[in-house]
């Protein structure tokens, strides 16, 4: 059974009704100039109201109305709504005043139809006022709390996803490091102190953060590309910087798998590897392109990779709709582009 909780304080509860009986109490003295008579009738019809409200809210609407029962819900109402009158009128009579209605200005008896009818709305005019209130602060919790949990979810998938970038690209060097020990290259060692760097940038100076100095990401970049540039003998490589950057921030390594696959797809049958990444500032944009040559050939079963995939979910999760990635071949040059709102450290 679907449940309305009862979450506000109670605190809360005791001044909503305290505050709302000391106003009634106040309005109908000064109307009768009778301020017992007056605190004697709303202590009774309060004392009616406040159980009336919460048979409502915690019984009537879980088990009915959540359920879409409204014919059962409207039945339940009503029979509720002659018991609350039956106990006021019998209450009202037997322990405050022979005259059940003294508001009317004149002599009511029990049971009559004006009489019910105006208490009726009485009560119904209580019940949707207070419902109201409560629905409506348990509805703002819930949304925050739906907000909360929203918000929890992207988190956990945006470290999935970095995540799922760093063995895959920690999976290629090392591959370029057995190819290069196969070889008995020299090299072997520059390439261990590179790959050690790109780690302790990895697991320490981005772990857990949302946004990272671009400039940082360049350097990563940079370091990446020395790695390459020992796996690949002809290979060039130019980052243009076209605007003042020093103070922007970036999510880490959303461009690092776009490199990746400019070497990997651009370096297979190229003899000489062409590769520019261009930043700029356009209006309130950060734009970047990363341009790389290859050589048009038969397509070829490879296994699929993650790379432009990964980036596109990430912008999806960190700017909602508010980013743009395009990609083209022009010539044979591959051209991806991505522009993305300007994040500042300031």
């Amino acid at each position: 059974m679907k449940k309305i909780s009862f979450e506000i304080k109670l605190i809360n509860h005791v001044w909503f009704w305290g505050i709302w009986f000391f106003l009634n109490f106040l309005r109908w003295g000064a109307y009768f100039n009778d301020y017992k008579y007056s605190f004697k009738s709303n202590l009774l019809e309060y004392a009616l109201h406040i159980p009336f409200v919460y048979f409502n809210l915690l019984i009537l609407i879980p088990r009915y109305v959540l359920k879409s029962k409204y014919i059962k819900y409207t039945i339940s109402l009503l029979a509720s709504l002659a018991v609350v009158y039956l106990l006021k009128t019998v209450m009202t009579y037997y322990i405050i005043s022979k005259n059940i209605w003294p508001e009317a200005n004149r002599d009511y008896r029990p049971f009559e139809i004006n009489h019910i009818v105006a208490v009726t709305i009485g009560e119904i005019y209580v019940l949707a006022i207070a419902s109201s209130i409560y629905l409506m602060l348990t509805w703002l919790r819930e949304r925050d709390r739906n907000k909360a949990i929203m918000e929890n979810q992207n988190k956990i998938k945006l470290k999935y996803l970095k995540n799922q970038i760093q063995p895959h690209f920690f999976f290629n060097t090392l591959n370029n490091l057995y190819a290069l020990s196969l070889e008995s290259s020299d090299k072997v060692p520059d390439v261990i102190i590179k790959l050690s760097n790109l780690m302790e940038y990895v697991l320490y100076d981005i772990n857990d953060t949302k946004f990272v100095p671009l400039i940082n990401e360049i350097d990563y970049m940079q370091n990446y590309i020395e790695i390459e540039k020992l796996r690949f003998e002809n290979v060039e490589v130019a980052i243009n910087l076209e605007s003042d950057i020093d103070n922007i921030k970036v999510p880490p390594l959303l461009f690092i798998s776009l490199l990746e696959n400019a070497f990997k797809h651009g370096g297979a049958n190229n003899e000489k590897l062409k590769i520019k990444i261009n930043f700029r500032i356009v209006n309130s944009d950060l734009e970047f392109e990363i341009i790389n040559n290859f050589v048009i050939s038969p397509p070829l079963k490879t296994k699929k990779g993650i790379g432009l995939s990964n980036t596109k979910k990430r912008l999806k999760l960190i700017y909602k709709n508010n980013f743009i990635i395009n990609q083209m071949i022009k010539f044979n040059f591959y051209i991806i582009k991505i522009q993305i709102p300007l994040y500042n450290e300031d």
